[in-house]
């Protein structure tokens, strides 16, 4: 296993990694960096207009980025897959992760491995697919575009046997008139 805590270092350092997510092979860096949000972006050859997903690692640090619909307690519970929402209104993160209708799109993982980082980080982490825009999403560590490797600051042991149980997370857009719109199941 790598080591959290060497993880977490480089992550406040601004460095990017490539890393096993609840979902697929990500790129990731501390989402409340905002050089390293740039850098994410040049990875991926990727518009700054599309936004990228957060994750965090518990309902308190969700809800101290946005003021979560009772709605959004029952769906996460209740969903059997990750389960990405986009909220309304975020505070307290870097403009570059905001999308232009002033949403973010987070997810709470539940995966044991991206927890520890969040919590030892203090925060949450970016988190969007390990390929370039426009190509599909690498499932195992082979598949990763070798540009991607090339870019990325680094990638924890656990890259390169990550299995990955879901191909995606489902996203609904939630908003504070509980609305619910889903954008990919």
């Amino acid at each position: 296993m790598s080591d959290i805590n060497e993880i977490v270092a480089k992550l406040k350092q601004g460095e990017t990694m490539l890393y096993p997510t609840d979902t697929i092979l990500g790129l990731g860096c501390d989402a409340k960096n905002e050089a390293a949000i740039e850098k994410i972006y040049q990875i991926k050859n990727r518009p700054s207009s599309k936004s990228l997903i957060i994750l965090v690692d518990s309902p308190r640090m969700l809800q101290n980025i946005v003021e979560v619909p009772e709605l959004a307690w029952d769906l996460i519970d209740l969903n059997e897959k990750p389960l990405t929402i986009i909220y309304d209104n975020p505070k307290g993160l870097p403009q570059s992760l905001i999308a232009e209708d002033n949403t973010i799109a987070i997810r709470m993982t539940d995966d044991l491995f991206c927890k520890k980082i969040i919590g030892k980080l203090g925060g949450p982490i970016v988190s969007t697919s390990a390929n370039l825009s426009g190509e599909s999403s690498p499932k195992v560590f082979s598949e990763v575009n070798p540009t991607i490797l090339e870019r990325v600051d680094f990638y924890p042991d656990e890259t390169k046997t990550f299995v990955p149980q879901f191909t995606a997370s489902t996203i609904i857009k939630l908003g504070l008139d509980n609305e619910v719109k889903v954008i990919r199941e």
